[in-house]
């Protein structure tokens, strides 16, 4: 795949950047040079690499699930115009 200077002018459209004829030039060759790592690595031969998260093996720590009321009742419902049972009391809206 390539990129010819009618593709960077319209990159450069979408992405509303201002790019002169002289930087067309030049972002059409880096650009073409990124293309060609892309290629070369697609060469690779990755059957059997597991995919990485990160470079480090690491391990997330996590708290053990548990549902709780997060024991705020109080708090929560201190502001509440009307509560009931540790919830928040509304008007009837359907009969």
């Amino acid at each position: 795949m390539s990129v010819d200077k009618n593709t960077v002018a319209k990159i450069a459209r979408l992405a509303r950047i201002r790019v002169d004829e002289k930087q067309q030039e030049e972002l059409t060759g880096e650009l073409n040079q990124i293309l060609g790592w892309i290629e070369q690595l697609s060469e690779l031969d990755t059957d059997g690499v597991e995919p990485m998260t990160s470079v480090v093996e690491m391990t997330q720590p996590l708290r053990e699930d548990v549902v709780n009321d997060g024991h705020y009742v109080e708090r929560v419902t201190k502001n509440a115009p009307e509560s009931a049972h540790g919830f928040y009391a509304v008007p009837k809206v359907v009969e």
